[in-house]
């Protein structure tokens, strides 16, 4: 009697570039409904990291969504988790992908620290409307007076 073994295909796996994966995973926080999404390229101030995801969550229960959906996301797109702090608080969630590493925040942690502005110098990525919104709710949503 023979036994024939199929053998299974190997799941496919995107290969991005760390830009991408960036954009992915500001993408999974925006569909859990994260607000103020932003990419910083931080690759020419950093050798660590080449970006920075900063986004905000309402409350604690947001946060671990948000931070639980971008974790699902990248992982699945062949980026695994190095490490994470913060998810039994969840007022700051931060993920290290390596080249990605993302900030979950609750509003009023994301105020005290104010990542942007601390890394002000490093460029934004452009990001699709599926993530910042249609244009005229940008222009809204954006003061008129950065200080």
């Amino acid at each position: 009697m023979t036994i024939s073994r199929r053998r299974s295909r190997p799941r496919r796996v995107l290969e991005l570039d760390a830009r991408n994966y960036a954009i992915l995973a500001a993408e999974a926080a925006a569909d859990k409904k994260a607000a103020d999404v932003v990419v910083l390229d931080v690759a020419e101030l950093l050798v660590i990291t080449d970006y920075f995801v900063v986004c905000t969550g309402r409350n604690d229960r947001q946060v671990k969504v948000i931070a639980e959906e971008v974790e699902k996301r990248l992982k699945a797109a062949g980026l695994p988790l190095l490490g994470s702090e913060g998810e039994r608080e969840a007022v700051w969630v931060l993920l290290d992908f390596a080249d990605v590493v993302v900030h979950v925040f609750q509003p009023q942690e994301r105020e005290f620290y104010r990542l942007e502005r601390l890394w002000s110098s490093a460029p934004r990525v452009e990001l699709p409307e599926s993530v910042t919104g249609p244009e005229e709710a940008r222009q809204e949503a954006e003061p008129a007076d950065v200080k």
